[in-house]
């Protein structure tokens, strides 16, 4: 199936085009660079969502790196939060070093807030830092900041650039709002 299938089919509206989306990431990865300026980072991808913008992020960031993974889901496969964190692994060791945690969207803040929580509590990590690439504009049912936000988005169940509903359309060169029903 291509896009214009999904488009016509499947997607009500495209928030943010492909070029659109890098040219936020550049300005993105500049703040960040300007920030970390001087310091090893490990930037921490929250699976699934997260993988492409980690991918085209970090490519923009000339700074040394490692990168690790989590995966920690709380929408279960609907197209709202259960409310229910679920942690699929143990987290990884990031003893000291300066975590920036990157997921693909800020919603709830559930899943944020359990992953801050765990990383300043348990792993002993020397800074802290998240950034999304959306953040819904919304009343969080846990607070919790980005340092670092792509694009500010109403409160709606969208799609594309890593994120899915059920698995798909995260193929997608571009964010755009789920046709509901």
């Amino acid at each position: 199936m291509n896009t214009d299938d999904y488009l016509g089919k499947d997607v009500e509206a495209i928030l943010h085009h492909e070029t659109t989306i890098y040219a936020r990431l550049d300005e993105l990865a500049l703040k960040i660079t300007e920030d970390y300026r001087g310091t090893e980072i490990t930037a921490l991808a929250i699976l699934h969502g997260s993988i492409i913008f980690m991918a085209d992020l970090l490519r923009r960031i000339p700074l040394p790196m490692q990168f690790q993974s989590l995966n920690v889901s709380s929408y279960h496969g609907d197209t709202e939060s259960s409310g229910v964190v679920r942690f699929e692994h143990d987290l990884p060791d990031l003893r000291g070093q300066h975590v920036l945690i990157l997921d693909d969207i800020l919603d709830t803040g559930r899943t944020l807030h359990a992953i801050r929580k765990r990383f300043e509590e348990e792993a002993e990590a020397a800074s802290v830092k998240v950034c999304v690439l959306l953040q819904k504009r919304k009343e969080r049912a846990k607070e919790v900041e980005a340092d670092y936000v792509g694009f500010e988005i109403d409160d709606e169940f969208v799609v594309g650039y890593g994120l899915d509903y059920q698995g798909h359309y995260r193929n997608l060169p571009y964010i755009g709002v789920l046709r509901q029903g």
